[in-house]
């Protein structure tokens, strides 16, 4: 790939050739890799985050902010931010050594008719469909997916099942993929991760056992559903709150006012303490509460 030449104001290439650094014409940290330019932009809450953009051909100095779209994590500083277009670039380089091949497809897929495919080896092919996508394993691979994990009909799909077959076929995937899709078993089925590895999971270390802990801990307790800044009490947030944070019908319900500076939702949910936490019979700022059950 041939870039612009490089302009004044752009820092020395990182440790990956492809990787070029700068600032762009509004002053923004940002990055280029292969088509893809990446940039630090400012949030509303004064931190940052990466947004990316495509085949950007004009030099890094005469970027604007406008190039670029999306919000794809929050980043700390500009040596995170480095780090993650560092990663990008050392994925691109295994992915390409991989030699993955695109293919035409029609095949018959659980979420619709391929409309393409990824050929990662044999008897490991990736299908895009129109709304979703994910991996058919033939007969022979999907026979060495441990039977705690494995489909029967050999489809994984893109969301987390997908790194189902990078943890049973870890030569065919980059190192980031890998990475990725470690986290993702842990968190998502950990009880197959620590029969398959023998390694017990602690906390923080797997999102779903973390949550069954807690639902478990809190079973009694009143979790926050739903929450509204009060029109009616300054300084307030209005919380309709439900035993164990259960939904559906039927489901007491309760409102409570809980003081805005205290009101941080956690990881699984804001958990109302009822000796600090009043219960709240007063107007209400949703919208339609009358007639509901609950104070």
């Amino acid at each position: 790939m041939t870039y612009a030449p490089r302009s004044s104001n752009e820092d020395s290439i990182s440790g990956y050739p492809e990787v070029e650094f700068g600032r762009s014409a509004d002053g923004v940290f940002v990055a280029r890799t292969g088509d893809t330019a990446f940039a630090m932009l400012p949030a509303s809450d004064g931190r940052h985050y990466m947004a990316t953009g495509w085949r950007i051909r004009r030099p890094i100095a005469e970027w604007t902010r406008s190039d670029f779209y999306g919000h794809f994590g929050a980043l700390a500083d500009e040596a995170a931010f480095r780090a993650k277009v560092e990663e990008n670039a050392e994925h691109n380089q295994e992915r390409r050594a991989l030699a993955r091949r695109e293919i035409r497809s029609t095949a018959n897929t659980p979420w619709g008719p391929s409309q393409g495919a990824t050929v990662f080896a044999e008897g490991v092919i990736y299908h895009s469909t129109a709304s979703h996508g994910g991996f058919h394993l033939s007969p022979e691979r999907n026979a060495k997916v441990h039977a705690r994990l494995r489909a029967a009909d050999g489809f994984y799909e893109e969301d987390e099942c997908w790194a189902i077959v990078a943890f049973t076929f870890p030569h065919l995937f980059t190192s980031f993929e890998r990475h990725t899709g470690e986290r993702i078993i842990k968190d998502s089925f950990p009880e197959a991760w620590e029969a398959i590895t023998g390694n017990v999971l602690g906390y923080g270390e797997s999102r779903e056992k973390d949550r069954r802990d807690f639902e478990a801990e809190h079973v009694a307790d009143w979790i926050v559903v739903s929450a509204i800044t009060s029109d009616h009490e300054k300084g307030f947030i209005e919380c309709i709150a439900t035993p164990g944070g259960r939904r559906g019908v039927g489901t007491e319900e309760r409102r409570f006012l809980v003081p805005a500076d205290e009101y941080e939702i956690g990881r699984f949910g804001f958990v109302i303490d009822p000796d600090r936490h009043v219960v709240h019979g007063g107007p209400s700022s949703f919208v339609g509460w009358q007639g509901r059950r609950g104070s």
